[in-house]
């Protein structure tokens, strides 16, 4: 490949590989995980008041994804979308630095902390796994799913559907399986705390919220690799809106009839509670026992589909900033044979390891936090520059309602944003800032050269 030939990507991904690849990142362990999270959130069973607040700003954020993709398919996704919409007002080289700037240690934060599950979730099997081998079983993951990603696009693309039947197939397990042993009235033993609307609710909710919209994170993946889709401007908001409303049905669905077999003091105090849950639908211990295993051992399947697509997304952002001369020329480069950008893909993975020896801790609400102010609140907000001052950019897809989903959105993650941990939100400051300044210091450096 000569130096002044652009790398081009091939647009290989129609609307099921599209939509199975939202899917499987929004589908991952985080809901397994996160369920008794929410219910100690809550402080009660009424965890769906969290699902629908949370689908309302996945939705509200969603249409802002799929009016910038349809308008920008190109790789990377929010790095051209904040670039492009804050151009007029000389902050799209900042915005955009910013995107790049928390993608390099978020991203790979990310990935690690879905192989941090993995290892958590094994434990259900090896009670007694030392520290050491639950980190090392947490890179392994890592390093399992970036070999898995070495290859062509349009093979990744049928992958994803194959790998959403399986997670399909375990979520429908749980559903079909709490059927028979479903309580109405365990399920919906609302504390008299659900029904009074007063700031102590808004605060649980905003917290039960927060955890909600990391377990919907992932509705947007495929913006990132927008330049390798069919048809961008129908495909990418079908896919975003399909994605949204059917992982929607299955949380709710799902979280409902776990709830309503074990009780959700008890679901709060376990880890594991799909495998719990699994092993209490049998009469037999030891027969529970064994569907449990197997329930464990498809979360992991599910766990790691969910890594797969997460890292795929990620390591088209380097890649495309590198492209554009705004990040080291070498994640530009494309595989000689299999036209992917491998350079980016194995550092995104590389950079994931050491992260899968830190504990999830305040992970979540961090990651969350983090990704509101510096790119969440600016893109929602973005999309109505984007409208209304570049209307040199073909726009095929105006979200619907415009401009109501990216205002609700912007005052949505704002409140996610402030419901949240204060060591989170001092941690994103600190973030916000040091990645300001460096972004100060590089541009005054290429001034001076």
């Amino acid at each position: 490949m000569t130096a002044n030939v652009r790398p081009t990507l091939d647009r290989e991904i129609g609307l099921p590989q599209a939509t199975a690849t939202n899917m499987l990142a929004m589908i991952g362990v985080g809901p397994f995980l996160t369920i008794p999270f929410m219910v100690a959130a809550m402080h009660g069973p009424h965890i769906l008041y969290a699902w629908g607040a949370g689908l309302v700003l996945a939705l509200a954020d969603g249409l802002v994804f799929a009016h910038f993709g349809a308008a920008l398919p190109g790789s990377g996704g929010p790095y051209v979308y904040l670039r492009e919409a804050y151009r007029p007002f000389g902050l799209g080289g900042l915005l955009s630095f910013l995107f790049i700037f928390q993608t390099i240690i978020i991203g790979p934060l990310g990935v690690a902390s879905g192989a941090v599950g993995f290892a958590d979730y094994l434990g259900f099997y090896w009670t007694t796994m030392p520290p050491l081998a639950h980190n090392l079983i947490a890179a392994g993951v890592c390093i399992g799913m970036t070999a898995l990603l070495y290859r062509r696009i349009a093979d990744i693309g049928r992958l994803s559907i194959v790998l959403l039947v399986i997670a399909l197939g375990t979520i429908g397990w749980i559903i079909v399986a709490g059927l028979f042993h479903f309580s109405a009235a365990r399920a919906f033993a609302y504390p008299p705390a659900a029904f009074v609307f007063d700031r102590s609710f808004f605060l649980t909710l905003g917290a039960g919220s927060l955890l909600a919209t990391y377990d919907y994170g992932g509705y947007n993946q495929i913006c990132n690799i927008g330049e390798e889709v069919r048809e961008p401007a129908k495909t990418i908001p079908r896919a975003i809106v399909l994605s949204i409303l059917c992982v929607a049905a299955i949380y709710m669905v799902m979280g409902t009839i776990i709830l309503g077999v074990i009780p959700w003091r008890e679901a709060e105090a376990t880890r594991t509670v799909a495998s719990v849950f699994i092993a209490r639908t049998f009469a037999d211990p030891a027969l529970g026992r064994a569907a449990g295993l197997v329930m464990m051992t498809l979360i992991l399947i599910l766990t790691a589909s969910s890594l797969y697509a997460v890292i795929l997304g990620y390591s088209r952002i380097p890649f495309a900033a590198a492209r554009d001369g705004q990040f080291f020329h070498i994640f530009a480069r494309l595989h000689p044979t299999k036209h992917f950008p491998h350079v980016s893909l194995l550092t995104i993975g590389a950079v994931a390891l050491p992260f899968c020896f830190l504990s999830l801790g305040q992970i979540v609400n961090w990651l969350m936090q983090v990704q509101v102010v510096t790119q969440y609140i600016w893109q929602s907000a973005g999309v109505i520059l984007l409208y209304r001052y570049r209307k040199d950019i073909a726009q095929p897809f105006v979200m619907w309602l415009y401009p109501l989903p990216a205002i609700a959105a912007v005052v949505l993650w704002t409140c996610v944003f402030v419901t949240g941990p204060v060591s989170g939100m001092l941690f994103s400051a600190a973030f916000f800032t040091v990645g300001v300044g460096v972004y100060v210091v590089k541009s005054a450096a290429r001034a001076v050269r």
